[in-house]
């Protein structure tokens, strides 16, 4: 089904949404206490503030609430400063999201976005249908499943977003989804169409070795650099070369 982008202005915000999935959601939609109060809520942790799974019209959903990273975050948990709709993280986000999708590139799909102003800041949440039977490849790192073949995988799936200039600004393991039939990317916030060049790709690539070593990839593994990265590089420039 094609995407139906539509928004809907309000008093101290806006939503943006696809009407074709959720042309009946609102402001409650966005509310943890709405969801749980209708035993369709479940927290879970990872990122900045954990996201909720919530069970929508539009099927099983994730909401994620935006947070502030580093330093910062000690004097502003969640505020941005606001320089026009389009720029919010979670419009950008979901239109990002929107153009993976019409692609058929393996990411969430966007549901809804919502931004709430607060004078020269703002506030945002995003969300997006659920990926299930899913586990990340940190977790696929910590219970011995990171063979070879699943690097292979990864580094293929890496590549196809690389190819159509996607940019993904936090790759490292706990961002790639493994289920029982395809990998994901997930969490493209931040993210961005780019002119395709080798820096940032191999700088995606760098990042994402960074965070399976610092997961402790070269103790789980013997020869980590021969027996996991070398297939998950084999995999990324033979798929980028196809």
């Amino acid at each position: 089904m094609m995407m139906q982008e539509q928004i809907r202005e309000e008093a101290g915000g806006a939503m943006l949404f696809d009407a074709s999935l959720a042309s009946g959601v609102d402001n409650d939609w966005f509310d943890p206490g709405y969801w749980r109060a209708r035993d369709a809520l479940e927290v879970q942790g990872g990122g900045r503030g954990g996201v909720a799974m919530i069970d929508t019209p539009a099927g099983a959903c994730v909401l994620r609430h935006y947070h502030r990273g580093g330093l910062v975050a000690r004097f502003n948990r969640d505020r941005y400063l606001w320089t026009g709709a389009a720029h919010t993280r979670s419009f950008a986000e979901f239109r990002l999201l929107a153009h993976i999708a019409a692609l058929e590139l393996p990411a969430p799909q966007p549901v809804a976005a919502r931004l709430r102003r607060h004078g020269l800041f703002y506030t945002g949440d995003l969300i997006t249908r659920r990926i299930d039977g899913a586990h990340t490849l940190a977790q696929c790192l910590a219970d011995g499943r990171l063979d070879a073949d699943l690097a292979r995988e990864t580094g293929a799936l890496v590549a196809r977003f690389h190819r159509e200039g996607i940019w993904h600004a936090d790759l490292n393991a706990h961002n790639v989804l493994v289920t029982s039939e395809a990998l994901y990317l997930i969490d493209f916030d931040r993210g961005a169409l780019r002119t395709p060049a080798e820096a940032w790709r191999l700088a995606n690539l760098a990042r994402l070795r960074r965070s399976l070593v610092k997961l402790g990839a070269a103790e789980r593994i013997p020869d980590f650099q021969a027996a996991n990265w070398g297939p998950l590089v084999y995999g990324y420039e033979r798929t980028m070369g196809a």
